[in-house]
């Protein structure tokens, strides 16, 4: 992720920080998305906030949205989005609304209004019910207020600009109106509003409706807002019902594609909905496959790291993800060297923008690669996909862009020869660090310096050696023993040295880096944890790791702390040095599983669902606070945390698969249960249309004490389970 620290930028900061001078946490948007496409609503389905409006591919086409009648803004009820976040209901209804203006006095809650809101190819799609529940007319005056600001998605969260593009006058017809800028990068962008019926009046900043309403009756008015395309060819109202159908269909058809699951305690249930939902969401088709965004609001674009972790955690639940994520990154991977986007060849994509100030090259992210440790992720990914799916014709295709990743971590990431995989930013406003803990002040010694580059991450040394791994047994199953055996000599070497270099007996565990001058940063952090996850801890090093990890100064109750409480720059309301990251604690329960501490991993997940029963939606955000958890009380939520987060949507499908002990062995063609654990939490599960090739399962679990049954539902296509108990 790039900077998301709260406050003024610090003087050696990136540059890019995530301003905090509100709070996402007061009065809550109310988030949609489809596509390139995003939109922060005020719970009565307005805009007109802070970071509030409708995006469309980094810009905001919609700053000002809001809905009167007489002259006065209706009361809110309730509003809600639907479980599978397909649509926005706002229901709300009439104060006391005084004489005036030609108009009668209505008293109170007499008149319903409903507002129901999605978002489709582009476009935002509202159908806005007046219903009279008087037994007398009422003559009425509803009003659309409307305005566009163009604003760069960059000045929505905080930027300034010297110079700005041009806003051109309204263009009024009968019943649409369009509003459009040209920036500085000469690309003309535009918003059109239609309306149907037509409006009593239209104006450029406004649509005026005069109604009379019988008794117990109602009105619908149908709205289009298009960003950036031709309206359809139809009305308004015509263009409502086409898309809500055609969403509908592309939402069944995407169900089938991912396994399905329920359980005993009907929570979980509702916070799993949620995270499928919430996945749903932030996939976006790309021409490469589906490519899930990394969250809502400030992260709606791709991101190499964040795709490739929570493709990661969905592996066992949705390959097709990863599938996705494989060709969009290979599609994008660097072929040159270009210091000002920190380009190489091999290196895999940090982040793409495509807005005005990234095309200008104000902010250095059009299409930016400061990220180390996602060319190695790559690679393990492309092994754990193969392992998964068995898919040996998309990794046939591949291969080229796996040879270049390696080639990258051989040829630029360890730039001292030193036999570790180091980053330093190529230019003086790119991302400083460029793990995945990426704020200025991540990465420092136990004194509190921070440390300077080239810098040497514990976990970026982990992905490299699970890179090499996993190229090992691609390159076996594709024919090449000669490259594998090479690649698992180097892995088994990087293993003991770096046990040598960044183990450390006094603390426990593994140190949180080397500096540019290899002086370790000894650093007690959730990083050690990601040394389990990708197997290059020594095998007697994982219960001091596992220990350390769990001790009360770094599991706050709600999860594993990024850094533990006692060290140097500990602040529980930081982003990368105190907090608790879903995401994060997931890797690591991987890790805690991979070595036989499933029931730590346990420990861990119900750690996280207890949170989420607190949060609103059971949603888990991007991060929340570091504090302690307190008896009665819910988890400290983080003021400018995104939520919807897609690795953050995932990690409950990762832990479940870390308690399961899941594997799929494509050549036997079989799924395998590895001593499953089911926290504490359930006592019965269900997994359904579990897939391997052409075969599928259907699959119970009970958990009777300590232990935990299995029995086969429905099997199809000769897929075989195995439980392996302890």
């Amino acid at each position: 992720m790039d900077i998301s620290a709260p406050g003024a930028p610090h003087p050696d900061d990136d540059g890019f920080p995530v301003a905090a001078t509100a709070s996402l946490q007061e009065g809550r948007s109310t988030t949609l998305k489809h596509g390139d496409t995003f939109a922060l609503f005020d719970h009565a389905g307005d805009l007109g906030g802070g970071p509030e409006g409708l995006y469309h591919d980094d810009t905001r086409h919609l700053s000002h949205l809001s809905l009167w009648l007489n002259g006065a803004r209706p009361l809110l009820l309730s509003a809600a989005v639907q479980d599978d976040n397909a649509a926005l209901t706002c229901d709300l209804t009439n104060p006391d609304l005084p004489a005036g203006g030609g108009l009668e006095a209505v008293p109170n809650d007499l008149l319903h209004l409903r507002r129901s809101r999605f978002l489709w190819k582009g476009a935002c799609h509202e159908r806005l019910s007046l219903r009279n529940f008087d037994d007398r007319p009422h003559r009425l005056r509803l009003e659309l207020r409307f305005a566009a600001d163009f604003a760069d998605l960059f000045e929505a969260r905080g930027a300034r600009r010297e110079r700005r593009g041009t806003l051109h006058a309204p263009l009024q017809e009968r019943d649409h109106v369009t509003l459009s800028y040209t920036g500085l990068d000469a690309q003309r962008r535009q918003t059109v509003l239609r309306f149907d019926p037509a409006p009593t009046r239209l104006e450029a900043q406004r649509a005026i409706y005069e109604l009379t309403l019988p008794p117990r009756t109602r009105q619908a008015v149908f709205i289009e807002i298009g960003c950036n395309r031709e309206p359809a060819p139809c009305t308004a109202r015509q263009a409502f019902g086409l898309a809500l159908r055609e969403a509908r269909r592309a939402q069944r058809r995407d169900a089938t594609l991912r396994a399905g699951l329920d359980s005993s305690n009907d929570i979980f249930n509702e916070t799993m909905r949620r995270a499928a939902a919430d996945l749903s969401m932030l996939v976006t088709e790309t021409p490469e496959g589906p490519y899930p965004y990394a969250g809502i609001p400030w992260y709606s674009t791709a991101f190499g790291r964040d795709a490739l972790i929570a493709a990661w955690h969905t592996l066992w639940y949705s390959p097709a993800l990863a599938c996705g994520v494989l060709r969009f990154l290979a599609a994008h991977q660097a072929t040159e060297e270009d210091p000002a986007t920190d380009a190489e060849p091999g290196k895999i994509l940090h982040e793409t923008r495509q807005g005005e100030m990234a095309l200008l090259g104000e902010v250095p992210f059009r299409r930016y690669y400061g990220s180390a440790d996602a060319t190695p992720l790559f690679v393990m990914l492309a092994g754990a996909y193969l392992d998964r799916t068995g898919d040996l014709a998309t990794l046939r295709v591949l291969r080229p862009n796996i040879e270049a990743a390696l080639g990258w971590i051989d040829r630029h990431g360890d730039t001292d020869g030193d036999g570790f995989v180091e980053y330093s930013r190529k230019r003086p406003d790119g991302l400083l660090n460029q793990g995945w803990k990426d704020s200025h002040d991540a990465i420092f010694h136990a004194d509190g310096r921070l440390a300077e580059g080239p810098i040497a991450l514990v976990e970026l040394q982990a992905y490299v050696y699970g890179a090499w791994r996993a190229a090992a047994r691609i390159f076996r199953r594709l024919g090449d023993p000669l490259a594998a055996e090479a690649l698992d000599r180097r892995a088994d070497a990087l293993r003991l040295a770096f046990d040598a270099r960044f183990w450390d007996e006094e603390l426990g565990t593994y140190i949180l880096a080397l500096d540019g001058r290899k002086q370790p940063c000894r650093v007690r952090s959730s990083n050690a944890g990601h040394a389990l996850f990708a197997g290059i801890a020594l095998p007697e090093r994982a219960a001091r790791v596992a220990h350390t990890l769990l001790e009360p100064d770094s599991f706050s109750g709600w999860g594993i702390r990024t850094i533990a409480a006692g060290q140097s720059r500990y602040n529980p309301m930081s982003y990368h040095n105190g907090s608790v990251w879903p995401h994060d604690n997931a890797l690591v329960a991987e890790g805690l599983a991979r070595y036989g501490f499933r029931r730590q991993a346990a420990k861990v997940f119900s750690a996280l669902f207890d949170a989420a029963t607190y949060v609103e939606l059971r949603r888990l955000p991007e991060l929340f606070c570091g504090f302690p958890r307190r008896r009665g009380q819910g988890p400290t939520l983080y003021p400018v945390a995104c939520a919807p987060q897609a690795w953050a949507a995932t990690a409950p499908f990762a832990l479940l698969g870390a308690c399961l002990g899941l594997g799929f062995d494509a050549e036997e063609h079989c799924i395998r249960f590895d001593q499953p654990v089911l926290p504490r939490f359930l006592e019965r599960l269900t997994l359904r249309s579990l897939r391997l090739g052409e075969g599928h399962l259907d699959i119970a679990f009970h958990r009777a004490g300590e232990e935990v049954g299995m029995q086969v539902l429905h099997r199809s296509g000769g897929l075989q389970a195995v439980l392996r108990s302890g």
